[in-house]
């Protein structure tokens, strides 16, 4: 059962604000959960970015989220970069705002963090790493690619079954402005949004 905050953002999480060119980015990552859900298989996704620091961490989070909001079994979340760096502090508290339990396991150059959703699920171990670390699937998942640098830098995954670039602005661009907390939530709801879309489409 998610925490209650986590269930009442998803709540006013509106699906119809989604323009019809989005849903067409989404449907692949929709059809390749169903076929996954159907067949009764793990359903491992990996979100991608170049640094995973943000925006491939928010998707993983949310993901993770989703499919334990709209009770989908065997999913999965991980995230990896094409390089390591860490997690940004900010993302954790833009999640954390949101309802998230966040705590930090170890400090340094690249933090470890457990970002829990729900009181009975194993958290969310957030850090940066490559998308080929050894934390992450090998095989049978899909490569979600989160952002535009790593899409083009990209364009192989070695063992993923799919690749589905499903990018979204970065929003390191207000790092250090009055509207640095404001535009990571609003990437944050744009990311949840279109994951509750996508996971509001599964047929259990």
């Amino acid at each position: 059962m998610l925490y209650q905050p986590i269930i009442n953002q998803i709540d006013q999480l509106d699906v119809d604000s989604i323009s019809e060119e989005r849903k067409t980015i989404l449907q692949p990552l929709i059809d390749y959960i169903q076929v996954k859900t159907t067949e009764n298989k793990a359903v491992n996704l990996n979100f991608i970015c170049t640094h995973n620091s943000r925006r491939s961490h928010l998707s993983q989070v949310w993901a993770q989220a989703m499919a334990s909001y709209f009770e989908i079994k065997n999913v999965f979340c991980y995230s990896g970069g094409t390089e390591a760096t860490a997690l940004f502090p900010v993302v954790a508290k833009t999640l954390e705002s949101t309802g998230f339990q966040i705590e930090t396991l170890s400090n340094g150059s690249n933090p470890v963090y457990s970002i829990k959703y729900s009181k009975n699920a194993h958290p969310i171990i957030g850090f940066s790493k490559t998308f080929d670390d050894e934390f992450n699937p090998t095989s049978e998942f899909a490569a979600i690619m989160t952002c535009s640098s790593a899409d083009q830098g990209c364009p192989f995954i070695g063992g993923s079954d799919k690749r589905i670039p499903i990018t979204y602005d970065d929003p390191k661009a207000f790092d250090n402005t009055p509207l640095q907390l404001e535009k990571y939530n609003e990437r944050s709801l744009q990311i949840a949004t279109e994951l509750k879309y996508v996971f509001s489409n599964i047929v259990n």
